[in-house]
């Protein structure tokens, strides 16, 4: 797994190195970044390179794997994708994602996650992945029904950050469903280019 790489038009997924620091402490310690994430913002550029440790460790463990997305063109470091609570018995994972504010709106979420998700359900052989977001983040709601996701459940209050209580919406997505959404998507091209 250390040898990941996953390219795109764009982007460049990769693991983590303690370069990236800097960068990473940028994104996540801002609040409107962090604002429907599980945590607070950081405070301390230590806990970007201890993000980064816990990444490394787990390019040999089945249950995570991070990557960070690159900028292809310039190598700017903008953010990180994650799979995580990896199960390999039941062949399903936790998906997420964080970008820099800048990069908002600009479809990265949508390049990088569809890049992990055909990784996932091509090379790691998954055959559901889920993901958890608070009800009120529209950004990442319309991205995931984009790629295909499907709102699964709401759980209530399920969240206390800062002393604040958060619920959880819950999406779900299979490998058929994501190889229909693939075919479906194939065609809808197709005809648009004639």
């Amino acid at each position: 797994m250390e040898m990941i790489q996953l390219d795109t038009d764009r982007l460049v997924l990769r693991p983590l190195t303690f370069s990236d620091a800097e960068a990473l402490f940028d994104i996540f310690s801002d609040p409107e970044v962090m604002q429907y994430w599980d945590g607070s913002p950081w405070h301390t550029l230590s806990q970007a390179y201890e993000d980064i440790q816990s990444s490394k460790a787990s390019l040999d463990e089945p249950e995570k794997l991070v990557l960070g997305i690159c900028d292809r063109e310039s190598q700017t470091f903008i953010g990180k994708c994650m799979l995580f609570n990896i199960h390999p018995t039941s062949r399903r994972a936790e998906i997420g994602f964080g970008i820099a504010k800048a990069y908002w709106g600009k479809g990265v979420v949508f390049e990088a996650a569809s890049a992990l998700i055909r990784f996932a359900f091509e090379e790691m052989n998954l055959n559901r992945l889920e993901a958890e977001i608070d009800p009120m983040n529209l950004g990442s709601a319309k991205v995931l029904q984009k790629l295909g996701f499907v709102e699964e459940g709401y759980l209530p209050e399920r969240w206390i950050v800062d002393g604040y209580l958060s619920d959880s919406a819950l999406y779900g997505l299979l490998a058929k469903q994501w190889q229909e959404h693939q075919e479906s998507s194939s065609i809808v091209l197709a005809m648009s280019e004639r």
